[in-house]
């Protein structure tokens, strides 16, 4: 898939390079890119209709909280795992434009129109990526 270098790629990419040193152990930790992620976050909100709270249900809004809560919710975990899927994700995000957490965030109820199964998650997480990172097919 080509992939586009707009801004959200530019934060996918700034976030792996600062995951990555977080896990280095910079002296920083995980500061600078729990504060990107934050920016990022209040970036694609006001992206989508300004600091309306409707604009938090806008998908790209959902992901980014996604991300932002995973990142926040590894640093209770002393293993570094949280942050390693996380590094991983990111990772192919920037890369491949598969983008993990918007698949996970695509299989919410509310983001979805059919029942969960077995069939649309695999579905879900084995499609190729495309522009917009999912596509939801119909059975």
């Amino acid at each position: 898939m080509k992939q586009t270098r707009d801004t959200a790629w530019w934060y996918w990419l700034a976030s792996a390079v600062l995951l990555v040193q977080a896990l280095s152990g910079c002296p920083l930790g995980f500061t600078p890119v729990i504060a990107l992620s934050l920016i990022q976050t209040l970036h694609f909100w006001i992206r989508e209709g300004g600091l309306d709270p409707r604009g938090l249900a806008a998908f790209p809004v959902q992901v980014r909280i996604g991300y932002l809560g995973w990142l926040v919710a590894g640093l209770a975990d002393p293993t570094g795992l949280m942050h390693g899927i996380q590094l991983v994700g990111t990772s192919a995000m920037a890369l491949f434009g598969y983008c993990p957490m918007a698949r996970m965030v695509s299989l919410l109820p509310w983001n979805r129109h059919q029942p969960l199964s077995l069939r649309l998650v695999a579905r879900t997480f084995l499609q190729a990526p495309t522009a917009g990172n999912i596509r939801v097919q119909a059975n």
